[in-house]
């Protein structure tokens, strides 16, 4: 995959963008994520534009792990606190911000996922394990996905190998 990322973090809030060609398919996303207390997602917009037009969906929780997508009651979301947005390497440092895991501890950190091509949604079971000062080891996808994670003093990613590196 080929793509730039722009992020633009506030308080309790990132807004960015991503384009990328992933498998000869370009696309380009834009969200808005609002967080609440805690570093724990309370609201998602997410756009998608390819070659086949937009798509969109709206992600909201309650604040206690209950979500509505687009609206409507996504029980199979049930007890996630985290979003990860497949466009978006940024989204991986909320569980990192809102666990304050202490070195060599493992957890599970299962998040409400969004494909970058369609919006689509769905449960993505993963895990992180901090090595030391802004390192994490990263596993999704039952371990079938696995790397090291390299964050800033201020808990943004800098490199998440294959996937994207910070440029400025």
């Amino acid at each position: 995959m080929d793509g730039f990322e722009v992020v633009y973090p506030s308080d309790r809030r990132l807004r960015g963008h991503t384009t990328a060609v992933e498998d000869g398919r370009p696309y380009a996303v834009s969200y808005d994520i609002r967080l609440a207390d805690g570093w724990r997602t309370r609201e998602v917009h997410v756009s998608s534009e390819t070659v086949t037009g937009r798509r969109s969906t709206v992600l909201v929780s309650d604040g206690a792990g209950r979500w509505t997508v687009d609206g409507v009651p996504a029980p199979h979301l049930d007890g996630l606190v985290d979003v990860d947005l497949e466009a978006s390497a940024c989204t991986n440092m909320l569980p990192v911000h809102r666990l304050a895991l202490p070195d060599g501890e493992v957890t599970a950190a299962p998040a409400v996922y969004v494909r970058a091509l369609d919006v689509s949604v769905a449960r993505l079971d993963q895990t992180y394990r901090r090595r030391g000062p802004g390192t994490f080891d990263y596993s999704s996808e039952g371990g079938a996905f696995r790397a090291v994670l390299e964050y800033d003093a201020a808990g943004l990613v800098l490199d998440y190998p294959g996937i994207a590196r910070r440029a400025a």
